[in-house]
Formats: structure tokens, sequence, C-alpha cells
């Protein structure tokens, strides 16, 4: 492990492997802020399950918008960089939510501010989650692309250990500490990823032409990092005769030249948007030929619809775990530890046993497993659970992890073609087309998980028709395998 961290560290500098870890490891312990959230919707604001969700729903919802984010930082550059300004950018809209909402009462107890904060939170992480991500695509494309696979493996890995460290000690952290601190003390780790910006440096779009001539006659060029060549300062100050004497000649027509070099700045910024624009240009229609590819729009149609045809009641589970079965908030944030092992363990499964298998196969099982432990939910509002002596925590344990490692064996074969398949040049910006797709059809799973919720009058304190809607909701997971044809037959998680 130590070999391997130097080999990445000597390939891409500590610096950037810092910054990456650091940024993953806070989407992770996103999962901190975000229990003390639910609670606070839950006790504080006194919302009803539906209301919850239908919160969470809009908060979420600039995680559907990825690409917009991608285009913008591949095609608009600011002021010469295309990365680490929208990083800036984006980390600060993740930090300044949490400390106004931490400082201020009335804006943490007002329903619409709060969702209008977390919806702002989460178009920071957004953005910066797919910033990152094309640095990584960009770091890895030419001489380190064998660290590819290392790289992305480590981001994982931070991801997943910020989700564990997240959840374990979310739940602890509301046994002691009020939500305004919570939200305090999660805004250091943003805090840190804004100051860490400045320790990575990104070389600019295109270089800057200077007047001096460079060892081949040319014009000089400045390096990535901004210095000169050694002999090109050595030619600089060989040739500062002519330079002086050209100075002379330049004071004489200061007017002219001023003129001249205001238009030139005029051209050159017009230049510059022309360019972007074209690249804009080139991006979305390069976007749109690799959707049209059948490979790409079939699975993400399908699972988008995997997503809307299942109406998500996570929301109103919480409520029952908390109110009813008197859960206590420190064995949840286990039960989302037990998750993120469950999650790992299902990307194992995938890569060690399944990426060999037609994905038609694969999707068919992990939904007919799905199918089988939707009756864990079943059983645990029904009560069997009791009659047989099991109890309510190992319920919910086991649920959670077998659930997450489930939903991981249907998620990776289209993290793996999504990558593959993807022209050059906009890698990261059809990545986060596909994660929009995914992240908004479980936006509107959401929206259908509450409007099932409101419509069997599902709330606070009453729960009499929960167990109706998790059955509907087990049924559902069947649905999926009726698109199963939108899938290309001989398609794998490998190849297609």
């Amino acid at each position: 492990m130590l070999q391997w961290l130097k080999q990445l560290q000597a390939a891409f500098g500590a610096s950037f492997l810092w910054l990456i870890c650091l940024v993953y490891f806070t989407q992770g312990f996103r999962s901190f802020v975000w229990t003390a959230v639910s609670y606070q919707l839950k006790d504080r604001l006194k919302l009803s399950p539906s209301a919850s969700q239908f919160v969470f729903s809009v908060a979420f919802f600039p995680w559907s918008i990825k690409p917009l984010y991608g285009i913008l930082s591949d095609c608009v550059p600011i002021k010469g960089r295309k990365r680490i300004p929208y990083l800036v950018i984006a980390t600060l809209l993740s930090l300044l939510p949490w400390l106004i909402l931490g400082s201020s009462t009335y804006l943490r107890s007002s329903r619409g501010h709060l969702t209008m904060f977390l919806t702002a939170q989460n178009l920071g992480s957004a953005m910066a989650d797919v910033v990152v991500d094309a640095m990584i695509a960009e770091a890895v494309r030419f001489e380190w692309a064998a660290f590819a696979g290392d790289l992305q493996s480590m981001s994982w890995l931070a991801m997943a250990l910020g989700g564990i460290f997240g959840s374990l000690f979310g739940g602890y952290a509301l046994a002691t500490l009020q939500i305004d601190k919570i939200f305090l003390l999660f805004s250091l780790l943003p805090a840190t990823q804004l100051l860490s910006c400045g320790l990575v440096q990104e070389n600019f779009v295109g270089s800057k032409v200077l007047s001096e001539p460079s060892k081949s006659g040319g014009p000089l060029l400045l390096n990535g990092n901004g210095s000169f060549s050694d002999e090109d300062v050595f030619l600089i100050g060989k040739n500062k005769t002519s330079a002086s004497k050209r100075k002379k000649s330049q004071k004489k027509s200061k007017k002219g030249a001023a003129t001249k070099s205001k238009s030139q700045n005029v051209r050159k910024e017009g230049s510059l948007a022309l360019r972007s624009f074209n690249s804009l240009k080139l991006a979305i229609y390069s976007l749109c030929r690799a959707f049209k590819q059948p490979i790409i729009l079939r699975p993400m149609a399908w699972f988008f619809l995997a997503h809307v045809s299942i109406p998500n009641l996570s929301t109103p589970m919480f409520y029952y775990q908390t109110e009813s079965l008197k859960l206590e908030a420190s064995f949840l944030g286990t039960a989302r530890v037990v998750g993120w092992v469950g999650l790992m363990l299902g990307t194992f499964t995938y890569n060690r046993y399944l990426k060999n298998m037609k994905l038609r196969r694969i999707l068919t099982c992990a939904h007919i497993g799905l199918f089988i432990l939707s009756f864990l939910d079943i059983v645990l509002v029904s009560r069997l659970n009791l009659a047989y002596g099991i109890s309510d925590k190992i319920m919910v344990l086991c649920g959670t992890a077998l659930t997450d490692a489930v939903n991981q064996l249907k998620f990776m074969p289209f993290l793996i073609l999504s990558g593959q398949l993807c022209p050059p040049g906009i890698e990261g910006t059809l990545f986060a087309l596909f994660m929009s797709i995914n992240n908004f059809g479980s936006t509107v799973g959401s929206f259908v998980g509450a409007g099932l919720a409101s419509v069997l009058n599902i709330s606070s304190g009453s729960f009499d028709n929960l167990l109706l809607g998790v059955t509907i909701q087990t049924l559902c997971t069947l649905i999926p395998i009726a698109f199963l044809f939108l899938i290309p037959k001989e398609a794998t998680g490998i190849s297609a």
C-alpha cells in the first residue's frame, strides 16, 4: 500500500492527490451533516414524511444538471484556467450555506430558507464533483494513463472512508451536540478544501505571447507555470540594447500605439469569446452524438425508468424507525456504515465475478434480489420479525447492507460503459450526463414516493398505511425487468 501511494505521489504530486482525496472524502462525509438535516426537518420543523421527502427532492435537484457544470468548465475558462476557479466557486457554495444556517436560528427554522440554502449547498457539491472528475480524466489522459484505475480506486476509497466516518460520527454527534454546532463543525471540511485549492497549480489555457523573440526566432511563449526557459532569458538579456531602441521608438508614437493596443485587446477578447462559443457548440454536438448511440441511450433510458417506476419511501421509513421503533440516531448512523460496507462489497463482487456477464442477466438478478430484500421491510413494518425473535436492529442492519450491495451491482456496469464509450474531450461531461440522468431519476422517484405517502396519509405518528405503501414499493421493483429490451442484448459490463 505504501509503495502504491509513493508511485501515485511521484506521478501526480502530493498536493494534487491531497486535493482529490479531500474532495471525495468530503463528498462521503456529507452523511454526517445530512443526518442532522433529517432530524431538523422532522423534530424542529415538524414536517410530515411526504413534506420532508419533497424538501430533499428539491434540494438535491442540482445533482440532476451536472453536464451543465462540465460543459462550462470544459469550454469557458476563467482567467485562463478551466478547473481550479470553478472548484473555488463550488467550494464557496458548499461552505457558505452551512456557515449561514449554523449561525442563524431563523433561517434554519424556516422551511423555505432552509430548502434554498440546502439547494445552494448541493449546487456547490455537484459542481465540485464534476470538476474533480474532469481533473482526474485530464491527469491520466496522456503519460499517466497506466494509473487511471489506481487514481479512480483511490478516489472511491476516500469517498467510502468519508461515508463510513460521516455516518458513524453523525449519529453520535446528534446525541451530544446541537444541530447548529453540527452545521458549523462540518463547514471545516469545505473550508480546508478551499485553502487546498491554492496548493494545485493549473496551466493556462493556451500560452501568453510576449514581444521578445524566442530562441527559435518566433514569439516567446510562457511555460504552463508562467516561467521562461533559461535560453530565452539569456537571449532577452543579449538583445537588451535593441529592446531599448525599440522602446524609444515606441515613445514617439505613444498615442498611436495605445490606440492600436486597445484595438488588439478588443479583438483578443472577441476571439476568446468566439473560441469559447465554438467550444460550447462542439461539446454539445459531440455530447448529443454520443448520447444517440444505442449502447448509451438505451441503458440510460432503462436506468431512468428503473428509478421512476419504484416509489422511494426512504423518508417515511426513517420516520417509522425513529418514532415507532424508537431507534436512536447513533444506531441509524451505524446502519449507514454497514450500508457503505455493503456498497464496497457490491463493487468487489461485480469486479471479481460479474463484469463478463450479460447486462440483462445482471439487472434481472439485481431486481429479483431487490424484490426479495424488500420483504425485509414488509416483515419489519408488519412486526412479524418479533414473532420469530428477530430484533428490529438486526432487520434494519441486514436490509441496509444487502440492499446497498445489490444496488451497486446494477450501477457498476453503467459506470464502466459510460467511461469507455464517450468521445475524446468530453469524457467528464458525458459521465456527468449519465450521473445526472441517474440522479434525476432518483429525484423523480422521490417525488413519486412523496406522492404515494401523501395519498396513503402516512404521516408522523400515523403509520397505519405504511405496510400498504411498502408492499406497493416491493411489487414495483419488478417493473424495470419489463423494460430490459432497452438494454442491448449482447452488452456486458466491459464491452458491447
